[in-house]
């Protein structure tokens, strides 16, 4: 049996004491009562919303080995019999976890952070050094207070490379984690107008976003975007912190990995990679120029852990995008069938014009082009604006059809001319219910919008309706 932890290094670990006759090692770490599988250790942690410590009886039934608790909590947990490792605090003792899993890997880290395309170049990065070794990497978006120091307990002792998501939306957030983390290269994918409502300026959050250059190791290396407004700043933050070996990808004349050329369609793209002298043509199996601009930070990556660029340049072309980032679905309708572009995971005013510029592309089918968009959160006293002011890439790319909901996405109904047909809704099931009834055969659909409004709902809707398109069916 291979072990994640064994018993005695977890206590060790997390300065905890045994409670019970503990099993000689654990499988895998969870805090989801509901999806521990045998012989993994339960985290009873206690969030916002709900404890952990409530869910330890149906973490015990559907099959955990271990239970850590708080001693607090341990009077309550009495009936259960399963052995427990009793702390001070549970989130406290899996960050202690974490830090001891990453003091005994020899695993190449990278850490990733950024307004925009974090989740995706992460995911990137987990599929380009496949190849090249182990990996390890974030699941999904957890890149909190709790999702990293989970993501480094989790990882095996015996990784080739961990990848670690970092991610904020106030000041002083990603020092500690990245402090936890200790990558040998950090990435920084872009500086945008994410989070508005608690930052006063874009400077503000490239200033939060630096704080990820204070974990790095000694003579590690950052990768930063040449093209962003925001490179001089970060370049400065990073010198500043000490770090010597400062690298930037993007279209720049002097970028380190630079974009020479871009070609795009609706279902893949290629790019022209200029690297020490030499350029390269590197096909990417997922559309977008912002996918591809992230992947030169990548291939960057891979050549500073010394992985193989070959085989990664290889893996790009069958990258696939992910749930609510961009992945595609064709849908029977009628004799025919529409596209549906769910982008549903996120939003914010940077991401909105590179979707909208991913649906402006789509040339597939003789119908409309419908961008189907839902408010962005957490932009503050600029939310007006920040919605009026997507008219400008609506109009500049012809897109004619504009579906809309949410409180905010009246100021974007507002400011669009009588040429576009404009269909709004208050809530997200209202426009849910119109598109089930107005999407038709040839339509291209990219819905878009922050996670919080529920936008997944009208992707999931349309999903359970309209069945997978097969070009071997019977169609005029």
């Amino acid at each position: 049996m291979t072990w994640l932890w064994t018993s005695e290094d977890m206590i060790a670990a997390m300065a905890g004491r045994p409670f019970g006759s503990l099993p000689a090692g654990i499988t895998g770490i969870s805090i989801d009562s509901r999806s521990i599988k045998p012989g993994e250790a339960f985290f009873a942690i206690r969030g916002d919303r709900v404890d952990g410590h409530d869910y330890a009886g149906q973490a015990m039934a559907n099959g955990a080995s271990l239970l850590v608790v708080s001693e607090g909590r341990l009077p309550a947990m009495g009936r259960l019999t399963v052995p427990k490792i009793v702390v001070e605090d549970v989130l406290v003792a899996l960050a202690k976890l974490g830090v001891a899993a990453r003091a005994r890997t020899e695993a190449k880290i990278i850490a990733v952070t950024g307004s925009v395309g974090k989740t995706t170049t992460k995911e990137m990065l987990r599929h380009v050094l496949a190849p090249s070794g182990k990996v390890h990497a974030s699941v999904a978006s957890y890149n909190n207070h709790w999702g990293v120091p989970l993501t480094l307990a989790r990882m095996p002792e015996d990784s080739d490379f961990g990848v670690f998501e970092v991610g904020m939306n106030h000041p002083d957030e990603i020092r500690p984690l990245v402090k936890m983390i200790e990558p040998h290269v950090a990435i920084i994918t872009t500086i945008a107008p994410a989070h508005l409502g608690n930052f006063n300026s874009l400077e503000e959050i490239a200033a939060a976003k630096a704080e990820i250059f204070e974990g790095l190791v000694p003579g590690g290396d950052a990768i930063l975007n040449r093209d962003n407004d925001q490179f001089a700043f970060l370049e400065r933050e990073a010198q500043a912190r000490g770090v010597q070996n400062i690298h930037s990808f993007g279209q720049h004349a002097k970028a380190d990995f630079r974009l020479a050329e871009f070609n795009g369609s609706e279902e893949n793209s290629t790019l022209w990679l200029t690297l020490g002298g030499e350029t390269m043509e590197i096909a990417i199996g997922a559309p977008g120029r912002h996918i591809a601009e992230n992947a030169l930070a990548v291939l960057g990556a891979v050549t500073l852990v010394d992985a193989d660029l070959d085989l990664a340049i290889e893996a790009l072309a069958t990258l696939q995008p992910e749930k609510g980032r961009g992945k595609r679905h064709r849908l029977a309708i009628g004799n025919g069938y529409f596209t549906l572009i769910d982008e549903s995971y996120n939003a914010n005013p940077t991401s909105m014009r590179a979707a909208i510029s991913l649906l402006s592309a789509g040339s597939e089918g003789k119908g409309r082009r419908i961008a189907v968009l839902g408010d962005m959160l957490e932009m503050g006293e600029h939310a007006q604006k920040v919605h009026a002011d997507l008219s400008g890439p609506i109009l500049a790319t012809g897109i004619e059809h504009v579906w809309l909901a949410g409180p905010e996405m009246a100021a974007l109904r507002d400011s669009l001319p009588e040429s576009v047909h404009v269909e709004y809704r208050e809530t997200t099931a209202e426009l849910a219910a119109f598109a089930l009834k107005a999407v038709a055969a040839g339509d291209i659909l990219m819905v878009k919008s922050s996670l919080g409004t529920g936008f997944g709902k009208i992707v999931a809707a349309l999903l359970d309706k309209f069945p997978a398109f097969s070009d071997t069916e019977p169609h005029s």
